[in-house]
């Protein structure tokens, strides 16, 4: 066994042993996730087909009456209801590793997907007069749909068995205040049915001699401040942090933070109130009884990549060119209201994990950013994190009325065009 005078002569050692248990224990988690989401894929094949095979022979079912004739039309028709409807299950993220073991958002997401399905079933049929029968459709959608809902309860109910075993858990490393993060720690290990697994803490006012949390019977380690976020990841071999309260470490420590794990295979989710990031990337989901906000890699790649630029260029163009006048305008009472510049640029994270300059117009005097210390002490933001103000007197009367109606907003058509 490795002595501490071994172990203090062999830091490389140390690194080395820690990366590759980080490293066994991702990849054992990817492996589950990736044979979980198998299985739940051969099971929506199962509900499907068997729900739409159930719809055509109970419709179609006795020969007569050209039975047979309309038993074999109905045989493409089946295929091809089956074939959009898993499509469907698969554009609106059914089987998403963000809602393994949440039954309200697997749920709902199943619900959304079949009804836009056959939303757009009904629609087609009207446009273009195609007859569809109605008990066909009647009985296919309740019970594919019931079959869908029973088949993931069912999976659920096979994963809170594996978590309340120690399997499939998540990995966290908690990051904040060290009450909040106490807090959060005691609702992980109240509800084990989440699969979050709390393996240590960053912690303002961090000291090594002090390095540990006591919590229901046991410790959690202490494994830096919340600016060593990587390298406490590192030594706790961590698959997901979770921000909570930090005075401290502020939006823009956060938005670092975010840079910094988008180039780690590293999940991030914060409590509400707490980052500042694009909303598309923001996904709201409960766990143990926290409301915490996943936040998503920004991802394009092949067809995706493509489809989306060439919708975001001629739409934006199109916008542009409607929306000149009012552009015009609110530059010109921006210029002639104020002092300083039209434009406000703020760095936002973009396409590839590229940092880029955000534009809109200046709602604020020049230099507001100067002013925050000033104003502090009247912060509304719950938790101090944010700094929010109803009437903050940083605003022009024409930021107000531009904020009112998110006119302020427009220029970053000019960032979509840019493609960033």
């Amino acid at each position: 066994m490795a002595t501490l005078g071994s172990v203090q002569q062999n830091p490389q050692g140390v690194e080395q042993d820690r990366q590759a248990r980080r490293v066994e224990h991702l990849t054992s988690r990817r492996v589950w996730e990736h044979q979980y989401i198998e299985r739940l894929r051969i099971s929506d094949v199962a509900v499907v087909v068997l729900a739409v095979a159930l719809a055509q022979l109970i419709r179609f079912g006795e020969l007569h009456n050209n039975g047979l004739q309309a038993t074999l039309s109905y045989t493409g028709v089946s295929v091809v209801l089956a074939g959009l409807w898993l499509a469907f299950l698969a554009i609106f993220r059914t089987r998403s590793t963000r809602v393994i073991g949440n039954g309200a958002e697997e749920y709902r997401r199943i619900v959304s997907a079949t009804f836009k399905l056959f939303g757009v079933i009904a629609i087609v049929s009207l446009l273009f007069k195609v007859d569809i029968a109605r008990l066909y459709l009647a009985i296919a959608l309740p019970v594919g749909l019931l079959g869908l809902l029973l088949s993931r309860w069912l999976w659920r109910k096979g994963v809170a068995v594996k978590r309340s075993k120690g399997k499939y858990q998540t990995s966290v490393l908690i990051v904040g205040s060290r009450k909040a993060a106490v807090s959060m720690a005691k609702q992980f290990e109240r509800s084990p049915g989440a699969g979050y697994r709390v393996v240590g803490m960053c912690l303002p006012g961090y000291e090594p001699a002090r390095d540990a949390v006591p919590l229901e019977g046991y410790e959690i380690p202490v494994l830096g401040d919340e600016y060593g976020v990587i390298e406490a990841i590192e030594a706790s071999g961590a698959d997901t942090v979770a921000v909570t309260a930090t005075e401290h470490l502020g939006t823009k420590g956060i938005r670092k933070m975010v840079w910094d794990l988008e180039k780690k295979d590293v999940d991030l989710v914060v409590a509400p109130g707490v980052v500042d990031v694009a909303g598309p990337r923001l996904v709201m989901r409960p766990v143990a009884g926290f409301p915490l906000i996943h936040v998503e890699k920004p991802q394009y790649n092949g067809a995706k990549r493509f489809s989306k630029t060439a919708f975001d260029f001629v739409f934006a163009s199109a916008v542009l060119l409607l929306i000149t006048p009012v552009l015009l305008i609110a530059a010109i009472a921006v210029k002639m209201t104020s002092r300083g510049p039209v434009f406000y640029k703020s760095e936002r994270m973009g396409i590839d994990g590229k940092p880029f300059s955000m534009i809109k117009f200046r709602s604020m005097v020049q230099d507001a950013d100067k002013h925050v210390e000033r104003l502090l002490a009247q912060n509304e933001s719950e938790g101090g994190v944010l700094f929010k103000m109803r009437e903050d007197p940083r605003v022009t009367k024409v930021g107000k009325f531009m904020r009112r109606f998110s006119v302020d907003e427009l220029p970053q058509f000019f960032n979509v065009l840019k493609r960033e």
